[in-house]
């Protein structure tokens, strides 16, 4: 098992070199907030700020939050959600075009440890209202950390992180795009976590890099 593990994680990092197609370099800001209600209903709320460059030139606004239930304890979460996503595409020209976007979104998150090791599993489907249209979308996410400076990943623990998401559309064009990371995060309390990563974003047609910085807080 350890060495699967480390396998995959080797893999999963270098994923993103062998799509190394013409991209453009973005940055995304994530906060990922999770209220414990109670000892089986949690609130999830979060916030990312993606940008086109390193700041300032806004790619999406993503607003996301949920009500979700513990089937069994730490693990094993289903939820229901919502999510308000501002987009600011160019088009032919400089000009930005602004599509909304109201979604609707339940899924459910399972996971495991072994040691140094922890994997989640998660499945979503999302019921999206993009300005006119209506679209039902499929998404896999798969990721693992590894604590490095310590046997667990325990308070003021250094780790690895590394996730593979891919997004699958109910109709037309089924592949909608692929999601490939890796990072180095710090884990300073059981309720706060700090990561920057690298992200490729491949689509049907080329792809985009992304730098990442996510803060991930429990309270």
């Amino acid at each position: 098992m350890s060495r699967f593990l480390h396998t995959l994680i080797l893999v999963m990092l270098m994923t993103p070199f062998a799509f190394s197609q013409e991209s453009d370099l973005g940055n995304w800001v994530i906060y990922l907030g999770n209220k414990k209600l109670n000892d089986k209903v949690n609130l999830h709320h979060e916030i990312q700020y993606r940008n086109y460059n390193a700041l300032g030139d806004l790619e999406q606004l993503l607003l996301r939050t949920g009500i979700g239930y513990n089937l069994s304890p730490n693990n094993n979460n289903v939820l229901l959600g919502y999510g308000f996503i501002r987009s600011e595409n160019y088009g032919d020209s400089s000009v930005k075009d602004l599509v909304n976007e109201h979604r609707i979104y339940q899924q459910f998150i399972t996971k495991q440890s072994f040691g140094r090791f922890s994997l989640q599993h998660r499945y979503r489907i999302e019921e999206r209202f993009v300005e006119e249209n209506f679209k039902v979308r499929f998404r896999y996410f798969l990721s693992t950390n590894v604590a490095l400076t310590n046997k667990k990943l325990v308070p003021k623990t250094v780790y690895l992180s590394a996730y593979n998401e891919v997004f699958i559309n109910s109709q037309n064009q089924l592949f909608d795009r692929n999601r490939i990371y890796g990072g180095l995060g710090y884990k300073v309390t059981d309720n706060l976590k700090f990561e920057v990563g690298y992200m490729n974003q491949r689509f049907f047609k080329g792809s985009r890099d992304q730098v990442n910085l996510i803060a991930n807080f429990k309270f």
